[in-house]
């Protein structure tokens, strides 16, 4: 109940501060040779400018794009309120309205349109999204892994099975691990270790490059 009395009183202060706005716009204009419906509209115009230019603001906020222009735009139309505010405060004579103000507000037309339009027709580019680093970094399984020009091919490796991705360890404990399949691994092992905070284990590297048992816990004890 207290938010409502609350929310209530600021849509009635909104409305009378509005209407005593749209008042004073309308004396300027009227009073710089703008009479019947044109002086009228002009508050209106002045209006729908600062509240066009600040949803702009909100939106390229959101978007995190610039926002120069839409300043620019919302700096303008709230100078063209508070002045004509502070100018019926007694301090210019309504009566013999100066040269320049009536040039003013005659091109205020041309100006209005022409920020309504920019703020309008602004394009907002969607925010690009952001790359997994894994995926970039780990290469399909079912993908060839290169092979440095200057190494000679190894015959066991070639009478290898077609079903067998890459070559299997001569024996237990044995270091000769292709250099190829080694940096490899070692990228597979360093993105997730990036993804998840861990070191890769032996059944995880086994899933992502298809090795044998033996090779793959070789593999993940020098990642550990």
């Amino acid at each position: 109940m207290p938010r409502s009395i609350r929310l209530d009183a600021v849509l009635v202060q909104a409305v009378i501060a509005g209407a005593l706005s749209f008042a004073h716009l309308h004396d300027i204009a009227q009073a710089a040779g703008q009479d019947g419906w044109k002086a009228w509209a002009y508050p209106v115009s002045v209006d729908l400018l600062l509240v066009a230019a600040w949803r702009r603001l909100r939106n390229l906020r959101t978007a995190h794009e610039p926002t120069r222009a839409a300043w620019t735009w919302f700096a303008v139309a709230l100078t063209a309120s508070l002045g004509a505010n502070i100018a019926t405060a007694g301090l210019l004579d309504l009566h013999q309205v100066p040269d320049w103000l009536r040039i003013l507000v005659a091109g205020w037309p041309a100006m209005a349109f022409l920020g309504g339009t920019l703020l309008v027709h602004t394009p907002t580019t969607e925010p690009d999204e952001v790359p997994d680093p894994e995926a970039e970094q780990v290469p399909s399984v079912d993908a060839p892994l290169p092979v440095p020009a200057d190494s000679a091919p190894d015959p066991e490796s070639e009478q290898l099975p077609a079903a067998e991705p890459v070559p299997a360890l001569p024996g237990p404990g044995s270091a000769d691990v292709p250099p190829a399949l080694l940096d490899h691994a070692r990228k597979v092992a360093d993105a997730h270790r990036t993804a998840t905070g861990a070191p890769i284990d032996a059944d995880t590297l086994r899933a992502r490059l298809g090795l044998p048992g033996q090779m793959a816990d070789q593999l993940a004890a020098q990642f550990a």
